[in-house]
């Protein structure tokens, strides 16, 4: 009996996430095109842009973002690296607690304006109950973050995301894989190629051996999967997390509910 490596809800090894800042009205065509493909992501609002010249509706918040997640991009994006903590604090914390009001439940994660960051605005952000901040460093790999406050994606949507896709489901190995898209809708339209996203999500949406979520699933999902408590012959396994999580014994997917105890 071999305990190989854990797995993505289901017992897949492979994940997709995307991650979209700023909230402006693009947004609207963008949610559409993930939905008709089962894509799932997070959308990083600026509160204090909702229902300005450009941007989301703040009364559309909740029905829009709907299927995905509501994640804090500060009230006003401004560099949180340039400005007195104080301001740096409020700006994370009073979008938290706006988004809140608007999505119903709490906001637990965000990216940086500008993708300016430092480890003291980490601290901060930290502070204002942030569990997770994307930044905009893209690795052009698969690998999952070992610090969620510092977590850098895959690829900017102007990227080659079907060279990029093709390597992604081709790859033999057998350890957990995560394809991490970024970007900002209005982009699509200055640049005007909508049908690169279009044609990424035809492509990569459907598939069933993928597991399509949130950034703060992948979090969550994440921390539980390291959570779990193995005996010295790995034949007994506990699960101490609120959530099922999956596992490779024998090349075979194992599920290990939420609380539970395991003989292997």
């Amino acid at each position: 009996m071999m305990v190989k490596n854990n797995l993505f809800p289901g017992g897949v090894r492979r994940a997709l996430t995307m991650s979209y800042d700023d909230g402006m009205e693009f947004d609207y065509r963008l949610v559409d095109i993930f939905n008709r493909n089962g894509i799932r992501g997070t959308f990083h609002l600026n509160s204090g842009r909702l229902g300005k010249e450009g941007a989301v509706r703040a009364e559309d918040v909740a029905a829009l973002y709907k299927n995905h997640e509501i994640s804090v991009h500060t009230v006003n994006h401004p560099y949180l690296t340039q400005i007195p903590d104080a301001q740096a604090l409020g700006e994370v914390w009073e979008d938290k607690k706006r988004l809140e009001e608007l999505c119903g439940y709490p906001v637990r994660g965000m990216s940086w304006p500008f993708g300016a960051y430092t480890e003291h605005a980490v601290s901060l952000a930290a502070a204002c109950g942030m569990e997770y901040s994307r930044t905009v460093e893209a690795t052009g790999e698969f690998d999952l973050p070992q610090d969620f406050m510092k977590w850098h994606p895959t690829a900017h949507h102007d990227d080659d995301l079907t060279g990029l896709w093709k390597r992604f489901m081709e790859r033999e190995f057998d350890q957990m894989l995560l394809f991490y898209v970024w970007g900002h809708s209005h982009e699509f339209d200055r640049n005007k190629n909508w049908e690169k996203i279009e044609e990424f999500c035809r492509m990569a949406g459907g598939a069933e051996n993928v597991w399509y979520a949130t950034n703060i699933e992948i979090l969550d999902y994440v921390q539980a999967s390291r959570s779990l408590r193995f005996s010295a012959d790995r034949k007994l396994v506990y699960n101490p997390s609120a959530q099922d999580v999956w596992i490779s014994v024998d090349r075979e997917p194992v599920c290990v509910a939420a609380g539970e105890f395991k003989k292997l």
